[in-house]
């Protein structure tokens, strides 16, 4: 079987830079377990396969594995596999274009608006296809710092303490009290299995307000042991989740917002997410993730 491979990063203007992301076109003949055995072998944070999609007036269907499992839902392969369509599609028309993908997923069909230019890194967004939650208990303090090799005193800033929030895909959520402690994070495995494993978690998400960037308003890490993934560049689910962190600590009045999240300058992939949220009646009512990215590679593989 022939099989035609992109790579992009996503969630950057740059080659890169962002999260590298795989899709692989014309993947209704691969079973599940094939799935897998690519997206091991490709060894990036998530591999998409695109098969036809159910409904004939959607663009495509996904699904998307990690080099560990498959997941249902994730930011940067809906952004870079709605940007890569919309820019196949409209490869013969020559000027930019707005256009609509809908991709069907796991966790439900999202629509994910594009925007094509010539010359340009492609942008692509989407309204979250659940609106993030509180999601169970987190260990105490002391567990959660040795499982990122911090001191309990480097965890939390303002209000902000641990908590777990979920949008479909559930993250411990982790303040850091300094970029400095940010930078010295790092998963050690006994505490970790010890603290976070086992609870029905894709991984951890640590969040500063102290940025590298004067424009960004996080400053994020995630890493996901469990799933196959030592560390990601940058988190699109994880993000949207975030927002109800937000609100939950920070209590935003009604209104319209807007965030950057920086992530992944520790592995040399800076990577910027754009965060919008909406609140009503003192509650969110929309989530919405978008980023740029840039195609990197594409080539064929006999399977």
């Amino acid at each position: 079987m022939q099989l035609n491979i992109y790579t992009l990063d996503v969630f950057t203007e740059v080659r890169f830079g962002g999260n590298p992301l795989a899709v692989v076109l014309d993947a209704g003949g691969l079973t599940a377990e094939q799935m897998q055995i690519i997206a091991r072998e490709l060894n990036l944070s998530e591999t998409v396969f695109v098969l036809p999609p159910d409904r004939p007036a959607h663009s495509a269907r996904m699904r998307i594995f990690t080099p560990a499992k498959e997941v249902p839902f994730a930011g940067h392969p809906t952004v870079g596999t709605a940007a890569l369509l919309a820019e196949l599609r409209m490869h013969n028309e020559g000027a930019g274009h707005d256009g609509l993908v809908v991709l069907e997923q796991t966790c439900g069909t999202l629509r994910v608006g594009v925007r094509v230019r010539p010359g340009q890194s492609s942008y692509a967004e989407f309204d979250a296809p659940r609106l993030p939650e509180e999601a169970g208990v987190l260990p105490p303090v002391d567990k959660i710092a040795a499982a990122v090799s911090l001191i309990p005193s480097e965890i939390g800033f303002e209000n902000h303490r641990p908590v777990c929030f979920a949008a479909g895909n559930a993250f411990a959520f982790i303040p850091v009290a300094s970029l400095e402690a940010m930078a010295r994070a790092q998963v050690d495995p006994v505490h970790w299995a010890q603290a976070l494993r086992d609870q029905g978690l894709i991984g951890a998400y640590l969040y500063t307000r102290q940025c590298e960037l004067q424009a960004s308003a996080f400053h994020a890490r995630m890493f996901a042991p469990d799933f196959g993934i030592p560390e990601d560049p940058a988190t699109g689910s994880a993000a949207v989740c975030l927002a109800g962190v937000i609100h939950h600590f920070d209590r935003l009045p009604d209104g319209d917002y807007k965030r950057v999240i920086e992530q992944g300058y520790e592995m040399q992939r800076p990577s910027l997410i754009t965060l919008s949220m909406a609140v009503q009646g003192g509650k969110l009512s929309n989530v919405r993730i978008g980023g740029h990215c840039v195609r990197v590679s594409e080539g064929t593989f006999s399977f």
